[in-house]
C-alpha cells in the first residue's frame, strides 16, 4: 500500500474491526484504531491483531477535538478511514440524540481536525492524503420491486439513522468542494459475518435459535436487503482508500438480494445441520411474525459496477457460502458471544418507542 499509516475511527466495531484485521494482517499497514468502546465496540474483535507490531489502539471520542488533534498529530496518518458511527435503525428510533451527536457532530469535528492536519502537510503529502468516509445505502431511501441504487440516486433517508448518515455524507463532500480536502465516500449494503453485534438480524437470529427462543420476523418478512460479507467489504474499502479518486463515491454491494424471511430460514436450516435441536424439531418452528418496524424500508439493492470496473473489486462470498461460514463462526466462538452479551443489550426488541 502507498498509504502505510492509516487511522481507523470506530475500529473496534463490526466493520471497523474487519477493516483493521485486513489492513494489519493482510496488507501490513501501520494502523491506529480510535474507538470510544460504546456497547457495540469490542476489543475482543481486535484480538487477532492485538499483538501485532503494526497495530495501535487509543480509547477516544471523535467529538473530542483536542484528543483527536493530538492523536492525529502524533500518529501522522497517510489516510483516515472514518467508520465511527451509531448504526442500528431500531436504536435510532428509540434514542436519536446519540445518532445526531456521533454521526453528524462527530463527523464535523473530525473533518475540522483532519483538515487542519492536512493543511500542515507538505505538497506531496497533501496530494497523497485521503479522508475516507464509510456510509450506507440507507441514505437513498427505499426501492420498489425493481431497480437498484446507483451513483445518480437521490438521497431520501427515512429513519433517524439514515438521516444522520446522509448529513455526514453531505458534510464530507462539502469539505472536499469548499476546502479541497481529498475525500472518498463509500455507501455499502447490509453487512454480515463474524464479530457482528447481536442486535442486528443475522447474529440475533443465530443466538435466539441456539437458545430455543422465538425468532421474530418483522411484518411478513418480505423486506429485501442486498447482503455483503464484511470481509468482502473490508477488501473493497482498502482498495478505495488506496486507488480511489478523491471526490468520488463508490457503491459497494454483495449482489445477494434476499428477503428477511429467507435470511432467517437459511439460518434455521444451517442450525439444523450444525447444531440440531435436542427435541428433534426444526429451527424453522421457532419463527414468529411480529409488528413491523415503523417506517420500514421495503427494499435495498446496489449497483456496484463502478467499483467492479474501476478498481477491480468483486465479492468472493456468495450468500450461501457467506452464511455457512458465518453460522459456523458463531458456533465456534461462544466466548466472544458471551462477552458481548454481558453488557446492557440482552436481545430485547428495540425501535418501539414511536412517541
Amino acid at each position: 500500500m502507498h498509504h502505510k499509516r492509516i487511522l481507523v475511527t470506530g475500529g473496534a466495531g463490526f466493520i471497523g474491526s474487519a477493516v483493521t484485521r485486513h489492513l494489519v494482517n493482510e496488507l501490513g499497514a501501520e494502523v491506529l484504531v480510535i474507538d470510544k468502546l460504546t456497547y457495540a465496540g469490542n476489543l475482543a474483535s481486535l484480538a487477532p491483531v492485538a499483538q501485532a507490531p503494526n497495530f495501535n489502539f487509543l480509547l477516544g471520542d471523535i467529538c473530542d477535538d483536542a484528543a483527536m488533534a493530538r492523536a492525529i498529530a502524533d500518529f501522522r496518518p497517510d489516510a483516515i478511514m472514518h467508520l465511527a458511527a451509531e448504526s442500528h435503525v431500531d436504536r435510532s428510533i428509540d434514542g436519536p440524540a446519540a445518532f445526531i451527536e456521533t454521526n453528524i457532530i462527530g463527523t464535523f469535528r473530525l473533518l475540522e481536525t483532519a483538515t487542519a492536519y492536512w493543511r500542515g502537510l507538505d505538497k506531496a503529502q497533501q496530494a497523497a492524503f485521503r479522508f475516507h468516509h464509510i456510509s450506507t445505502d440507507e441514505v437513498f431511501g427505499a426501492l420498489g420491486d425493481e431497480g437498484k441504487f446507483t451513483h445518480e440516486s437521490a438521497y431520501d433517508p427515512r429513519s433517524p439513522y439514515s438521516a444522520s448518515k446522509a448529513s455526514s455524507d453531505h458534510l464530507v463532500r462539502a469539505w472536499h468542494h469548499t476546502h479541497g480536502l481529498p475525500v472518498l465516500v463509500t455507501n455499502c449494503s447490509n453487512n454480515y459475518g463474524p464479530y457482528h453485534f447481536p442486535e442486528k438480524l443475522i447474529p440475533l437470529m443465530i443466538l435466539k435459535g441456539l437458545a430455543g427462543e422465538q425468532l421474530p420476523v418483522y411484518g411478513d418478512g418480505s423486506n429485501v436487503r442486498d447482503w455483503l460479507h464484511v470481509e468482502d467489504h473490508a477488501r473493497a474499502l482498502a482498495l478505495v482508500v488506496e486507488r480511489g479518486v478523491p471526490g468520488q463515491t463508490y457503491l459497494i454491494g454483495g449482489d445477494a438480494e434476499e428477503t428477511n424471511l429467507r435470511v432467517v430460514q437459511t439460518i434455521c436450516d444451517l442450525l439444523d445441520r450444525h447444531a440440531p435441536r435436542p427435541d428433534g424439531q426444526t429451527h424453522r418452528e421457532q419463527i414468529s411474525f411480529v409488528a413491523d418496524r415503523p417506517g420500514h424500508d421495503f427494499r435495498y439493492a446496489i449497483d456496484a459496477s463502478k467499483i467492479y470496473d474501476e478498481l477491480g473489486w468483486e465479492p468472493c462470498e456468495s450468500f450461501a457460502s457467506g452464511m455457512e461460514a458465518t453460522v459456523r463462526w458463531y458456533l465456534a466462538n461462544n466466548d466472544w458471544l458471551q462477552a458481548v452479551q454481558s453488557g446492557s443489550y440482552r436481545g430485547e426488541r428495540l425501535g418501539l418507542n414511536v412517541g
